[in-house]
């Protein structure tokens, strides 16, 4: 439950559902917005009858959640052409099948906004929300997404575990005061199934843990770096964090 002076549920859902509307506004990074309108009308020869999203990319799930999953950017033809995180690619084919077989989600795919998809007790969002030229976002472009992060971060008191999908989303995560606590320093070493507990960022409010996976990318996959058994396991250890 939200700790004392947090918003309610209501008002948490207008205040996410604002930050989204802004997010979706936002024109801040010149390279990001020139590539994913570029991408839009230049299209795969598959999606050549789709309209692609084409804008920057809210967080998505429940507002009350306990786990928020945290990626690097959209995907080009992923979340760039459907308009929802990890909706339209194979990484987040991996992702909603894993968050499926752990409860977190309704249905085993994600693969347009109106699809039915719901997440109960997840949250998922990205580091930066523009899809990024070749997936590697600028360090200023990270920073300029910072703020919406870390404003839904702090909406979502409840949540108790964070999970880092890849080192960048763990070195945006680190960089933010709501989750390192204002400690300075290098960042935790990047690891699959690391985990450190964060302390308390607010009156009232419990520490939260964080954990890492390696990013559930193609080419993670398909090498085998990371499985479907590794990342369940993960889920597992979120859910018992999240239950204390």
């Amino acid at each position: 439950m939200s700790g004392a002076g947090e918003p309610g549920a209501k008002e948490r859902r207008q205040r996410l559902a604002g930050l989204s509307n802004r997010v979706v506004d936002c024109r801040l990074c010149p390279r990001l917005v020139s590539w994913r309108e570029e991408v839009a009308r230049s299209r795969r020869a598959i999606a050549s009858g789709e309209r692609y999203w084409a804008r920057p990319l809210p967080g998505f799930g429940d507002p009350e959640a306990r786990l928020v999953v945290v990626g690097l950017a959209p995907a080009a033809h992923g979340g760039n052409r459907t308009g929802r995180m990890f909706t339209g690619d194979r990484s987040g084919d991996f992702l909603f099948s894993a968050l499926h077989r752990a409860g977190y989600a309704n249905r085993p795919e994600s693969t347009a906004l109106g699809d039915g998809l719901e997440l109960s007790g997840a949250y998922v969002t990205a580091a930066v929300r523009c899809a990024p030229p070749a997936n590697r976002p600028l360090p200023e472009e990270r920073e300029r997404c910072a703020p919406f992060l870390a404003e839904e971060l702090e909406l979502l008191s409840d949540a108790r575990v964070l999970l880092a999908l890849g080192s960048f989303a763990l070195d945006a995560l680190w960089r933010l005061p709501v989750v390192s606590g204002g400690v300075t320093g290098r960042r935790p070493r990047f690891a699959h199934g690391a985990e450190l507990a964060l302390a308390p960022t607010g009156p009232g409010r419990p520490g939260r843990a964080l954990l890492c996976s390696y990013h559930p990318s193609q080419r993670n996959v398909f090498t085998g770096l990371l499985t479907a058994e590794m990342f369940d396991a993960l889920l597992v250890r979120a859910r018992e964090l999240s239950s204390g």
